[in-house]
C-alpha cells in the first residue's frame, strides 16, 4: 500500500508539475491555462510595461492569460522597444528586444580622407582610396580590417597599392572577387589590374588582365550563382518560383534564414508552405505581393513581411538604360533554368561584354550582387533580426518584420553609404561632419553598444 501510494503521489506530482510548466494556474473558477511571456532584452535590466503599466524588468518570465498585449521595454539612454504580442495558451512568446543607444558616440576611422569605398563580399574588410595624405607615398589603396575588437586606425589598415603617375587610384573602379582575396582595379585608361588584397602590390609590375576579363567575370558570376543556388534550394518550392520569377534584388540574411527581396510582378504566396511552428511571430504579414514592394520572407516560420516600397530611382545608378541593365544582372543570378540545370548556365558576364556592355557596367552589376549598398538603402544587420537603412532623414534601423523603426543618427553624411561592423557593434558612415568643402570626407563609426 505504501508503494502504491507513493506511485500515486509521484504521478500526481508529475502531472501537476507538467501542467504548471505549461502555464496552468489555479483561479476562483478552477484551473485556467496561461501563456508565458519571456521578457528578455539586450542589454538586460530594462523596464517592462504591459498595456502601459510597469510590470517587471528584463530578463523575466511572466504567466499571462491568453490575449493581445502591448509590450514596451524601456531603459534610460536607449531607444524604447514596442510591439503588440499575442499570448497563446501553453506557449512561450519571447520579446528578444535589442535596445539601441539614443545618443550614440561618433569616432573617426580614417583621418586623411577616404574615397571609392568598397566593402568585401564577406563583410569583414573595407577597401578605400586615400589621395590627400601629407606624404605621397601614403596615397593609395587601403584595406581596413573590420574584425578587430578595438577601434584603432593604425594597425588595422593595410596599404595594398600606391598611386603612380601611370595609375591614379582616385580615378579607378574597384570590385572584390567573391572570396574576398583579390581586388580588380579598373582605370579610365583601359588598364585592368587584379591585385592581392592581403599584401602590397607594385602596380607598375602587375600584369594587365584586360584580355582575360570576360573569363574572370564569368568565373566570378558562376561562383555567385552557385552560392545563391545553395540558399534558394532551402526555400519551399512555391517561394523558389516567386524568387526566380516574381522577384528581383534578392539578398539572404547572414544566417540564411530570411530573404530580403523586391517584388517585380503581382503575385501571391500560398498559405502554410511549411508546418506552422509553435509560438511563431504574430506580427501582421502580407502574402499578396505588389510590384515595387520590399519584403522579407522568414523561411523558418513561413512569414512574409512588407517593410517598404521601392524608390522611383535608386541613388547613384545613372540613367534609365543603365538601371535596366543593372536590374537585368541582378535577376540573372536566380533564373529558373539554374535551379533545374545549373551546370548549363551560360557565363553572363562573358555574354554581356561580347554584346558591348562596358567594364564599368559589369563592375556595377557585380557590386549589386554582393550587397544592396547603393540600391535602395536597405542592408542586413549582422544579427539577421534587423536591417539598416539610409534615408534622407537619417540612419535608421528596423526589425525584419517592419516594426521598431528608429533613427540612430541624423547628422551630416553622404546618404549613399552606410555599412555595419561584422559583429554589429558599430555602423560606418561617410562624412566630414558638416565642415567646409575643403575638408575631405572620412569614415566614421557610430557606436551601438
Amino acid at each position: 500500500m505504501v508503494f502504491l501510494l507513493s506511485l500515486v503521489l509521484i504521478g500526481i506530482g508529475t502531472y501537476v508539475a507538467i501542467r504548471f510548466a505549461q502555464g496552468y494556474r489555479p483561479t476562483r473558477e478552477g484551473v485556467a491555462g496561461t501563456g508565458l511571456l519571456a521578457a528578455n532584452s539586450f542589454p538586460s535590466g530594462a523596464q517592462v510595461f504591459l498595456n502601459g503599466r510597469l510590470t517587471t524588468a528584463t530578463d523575466d518570465t511572466l504567466n499571462l492569460p491568453p490575449g493581445e498585449y502591448e509590450v514596451e521595454i524601456k531603459s534610460d539612454g536607449l531607444i524604447p522597444w514596442k510591439k503588440t504580442l499575442q499570448i497563446i495558451e501553453e506557449l512561450v512568446t519571447q520579446t528578444n528586444a535589442t535596445l539601441f543607444p539614443a545618443v550614440p558616440s561618433l569616432t573617426p576611422v580614417t583621418f586623411t580622407g577616404a574615397t571609392n569605398l568598397n566593402p568585401s563580399p564577406d563583410g569583414t574588410k573595407m577597401a578605400y582610396v586615400v589621395s590627400l595624405a601629407s606624404s605621397p607615398a601614403e596615397n593609395g589603396l587601403y584595406v581596413y580590417d573590420l574584425t578587430n575588437g578595438t577601434l584603432t586606425f593604425r594597425g588595422r589598415e593595410t596599404q595594398i597599392a600606391r598611386s603612380t603617375p601611370t595609375f591614379d587610384l582616385e580615378e579607378s573602379l574597384l570590385v572584390w572577387s567573391p572570396d574576398s582575396t583579390q581586388i580588380l582595379v579598373s582605370f579610365p585608361t583601359g588598364d585592368n589590374l587584379l591585385i592581392d588584397a592581403s599584401r602590397f602590390n607594385d602596380l607598375d609590375s602587375v600584369a594587365d588582365v584586360g584580355a582575360r576579363l570576360p573569363l574572370i567575370f564569368s568565373e566570378w558570376e558562376q561562383e555567385l550563382v552557385r552560392q545563391e543556388m545553395q540558399k534558394l534550394v532551402e526555400l519551399p518550392l512555391e517561394m523558389q518560383e516567386i524568387a526566380t520569377g516574381s522577384a528581383k534584388n534578392i539578398y539572404f540574411s547572414p544566417d540564411e534564414k530570411k530573404m530580403f527581396y523586391t517584388a517585380s510582378v503581382e503575385s501571391s504566396i500560398p498559405d502554410e508552405l511549411i508546418p506552422p511552428l509553435p509560438a511563431s511571430s504574430t506580427q501582421q504579414e502580407e502574402r499578396q505581393l505588389e510590384p515595387g514592394g520590399i519584403y522579407v520572407y522568414d523561411l523558418k516560420e513561413d512569414r512574409n513581411f512588407r517593410i517598404d516600397t521601392e524608390p522611383e530611382q535608386p541613388a547613384e545608378l545613372g540613367d534609365d538604360e543603365t538601371l535596366e541593365k543593372i536590374q537585368l544582372v541582378t535577376e540573372i543570378i536566380t533564373p529558373q533554368s539554374l535551379l533545374e540545370t545549373p551546370s548549363e548556365a551560360s557565363p553572363a558576364a562573358y555574354r554581356r561584354l561580347q554584346e558591348g556592355e562596358s567594364v564599368d557596367e559589369t563592375i556595377a552589376a557585380l557590386k549589386l550582387q554582393y550587397s544592396p549598398l547603393h540600391l535602395n538603402g536597405y542592408q542586413w544587420f549582422p544579427t539577421s533580426t534587423h536591417m539598416t537603412v539610409s534615408k534622407p532623414e537619417g540612419v535608421q534601423i528596423v526589425e525584419y518584420d517592419g516594426t521598431n523603426r528608429a533613427t540612430l543618427y541624423s547628422g551630416p553624411r553622404e546618404e549613399d553609404f552606410l555599412y555595419s561592423w561584422p559583429n554589429g557593434s558599430k555602423l560606418l558612415i561617410w562624412t566630414n561632419l558638416g565642415a567646409s568643402e575643403d575638408v575631405p570626407l572620412n569614415l566614421y563609426a557610430i557606436s551601438l553598444k
